[in-house]
């Protein structure tokens, strides 16, 4: 009868909380100094992530913010690799545009972003520029799930928890360099009241779990078990034992 007090707690608390995690945000970093394209590269590389890569409208309106949408040209991380094709400085495909008139074919094969929409600019150009900082970073070292945990608090922030469909998209976007089948994420259960939890304390809300492995959990007497994600496929969800040796992804720490 206690157990299932506990557990209807819990689910009442659930409940109560699910609505109030907060989500990891990519930040883009105004720099005020006059460079040439590969100048920024070079600065934003050395100390951030990249020049400012833009996946989608909620990126874009970040971006905007960071230059407080003064009428001013910026480099952003966008470049002509061949006649008709544009990519981003890390080598990703443009996805999202969002051109003020299509670009042409001359010889301004870099992109700056003025008033929220993008133009051509010859990459020698001295202008200011915008960096991202990637809030995640995927480690590649084989840990267990508990020394994974104290090397993200040594060095970084923490595990990374993902309450949102959105981290769990920006979870995928750094799993491709990952050298295991899966990946720690800062998932853990709890036997004593049969719950799973977010290494930051938060409840699990959002979820992204392959089948069978949410309630595979029966064997408490046994090995504590964490959550990973499948580094490739679906990006499921896989129930493991702690001691299993992953890398891991850590939430960096904010500049």
């Amino acid at each position: 009868m206690k157990k299932m007090a506990q557990i209807l707690y819990f689910s009442l608390l659930v409940i109560a909380l699910c609505s109030l995690s907060e989500g990891i945000q990519r930040r883009y970093h105004y720099i005020n100094m006059n460079m040439n394209w590969t100048e920024a590269q070079r600065y934003c590389r050395e100390n951030y992530t990249d020049l400012a890569t833009v996946k989608n409208i909620n990126d874009m309106n970040e971006l905007k913010k960071t230059v407080n949408n003064k009428p001013m040209y910026v480099w952003i991380g966008l470049k002509r690799t061949d006649v008709y094709k544009w990519k981003w400085s890390l080598g990703d495909p443009v996805k999202y545009m969002n051109w003020e008139t299509e670009p042409s074919t001359d010889t301004n094969n870099c992109a700056v972003m003025r008033n929220g929409t993008w133009h051509q600019q010859k990459c020698i150009d001295k202008l200011g520029f915008i960096c991202y900082n990637d809030e995640l970073i995927l480690i590649q070292e084989n840990l267990s799930w508990t020394e994974a945990v104290r090397y993200c608090r040594e060095n970084h922030v923490d595990l990374v928890s993902v309450d949102s469909e959105k981290i769990q998209l920006m979870v995928t976007e750094v799993l491709h360099q990952a050298s295991t089948a899966e990946v720690w994420l800062g998932l853990r259960h709890s036997c004593s009241v049969g719950i799973w939890f977010w290494v930051n304390g938060e409840i699990v809300c959002y979820d992204h779990w392959a089948p069978g492995n949410e309630t595979d959990v029966d064997d408490c007497e046994r090995e504590v078990r964490s959550g990973a994600v499948q580094s490739g496929g679906d990006h499921k969800w896989i129930s493991h034992p702690e001691s299993k040796q992953l890398n891991f992804i850590c939430r960096r720490k904010k500049k």
